[in-house]
């Protein structure tokens, strides 16, 4: 059975970088089966972050047909992306649209990552366009089963992982160094 992905916003109080709180309204990912599942498991997600009171603002189905973590990556990108197909009997060209929502740190690797999830369809595609998505975190479901202990894990792992800083003057001698060999 496919995942339904379901954007649920949080509202909560934050403490910021310099001690002050706010409240802020967040977005979040879960996969369910059903508005009240989505807003069960919300719930015991948001439980184990947030120590003082939330409130759940919205549940909306998702338009995601797949979601892709990668590995050293802190931001989450939604990426369009459009399959053609050539319709034989009225000799057109056809466009369907897909939306995956793919971790990565900036653009142009998430337009990277979108290229490396799609690289083994055999039908043609284009990406007309990647954005910054405002979700802040993922969460899916997850039956007990042994076979999906270790699918969840990756997955979990491939989205706690976080990203490895380089400092311009090596990123620079890697440049130059590329362009001289």
């Amino acid at each position: 059975m496919s995942a339904i992905w379901y954007e649920c916003k949080v509202k909560y109080r934050k403490t910021d970088d310099i001690g002050s709180q706010k409240v802020t309204t967040e977005p979040y990912l879960v996969d369910a089966i059903s508005y009240t599942e989505a807003e069960s498991r919300i719930n015991e997600e948001m439980k184990a972050y947030v120590s003082e009171e939330f409130k759940i603002t919205n549940i909306k189905v998702a338009n995601y047909a797949e979601i892709h973590p990668f590995e050293n990556a802190d931001r989450w990108f939604k990426s369009k992306v459009s399959l053609i197909a050539f319709d034989e009997e009225s000799g057109k060209e056809r466009k369907t649209n897909m939306y995956l929502l793919v971790q990565a740190n900036d653009l142009r690797e998430a337009y990277d990552n979108t290229v490396s999830v799609m690289k083994n369809t055999m039908g043609d595609y284009t990406i007309p366009a990647i954005s910054e998505s405002p979700i802040m975190d993922v969460f899916p479901y997850f039956s007990g089963e042994e076979e999906e202990l270790e699918q969840l894990e990756r997955f979990n792992t491939l989205k706690a992982s976080k990203p490895e800083l380089v400092s311009a003057g090596e990123a620079g001698e890697d440049l130059i160094e590329a362009e001289t060999e």
